[in-house]
């Protein structure tokens, strides 16, 4: 069996390039999505479940970026939902 699997956002976004401001939730979102194909369905569960978890802290608690209306950058949501891996 084999599977091909590619970022959840196709398009680019040259307005940000550089900045640092991007999402990382839809390449996580991937990641999720891969662990469950190749038989892994409690750690995607686990990954997802800590996106969930940060985004329903909203942008005054946690490092959302400006698209959800947050002030953080693409490094600090990424970090903010692997600290909530490690701690679940």
């Amino acid at each position: 069996m084999w599977s091909l699997t590619r970022p959840a956002a196709a398009t680019s976004a040259p307005d940000i390039a550089g900045k640092g401001i991007a999402n990382p939730i839809g390449q996580i979102w991937c990641g999720s999505m891969m662990l469950e194909h190749l038989g892994h369905p409690e750690a995607a569960a686990h990954l997802l479940g800590a996106v969930e978890d940060v985004l329903a802290y909203g942008p005054r608690e946690a490092p959302l970026t400006p698209d959800l209306h947050g002030t953080g950058t693409t490094a600090e949501l990424a970090n903010a939902i692997a600290e909530r891996v490690r701690e679940s």
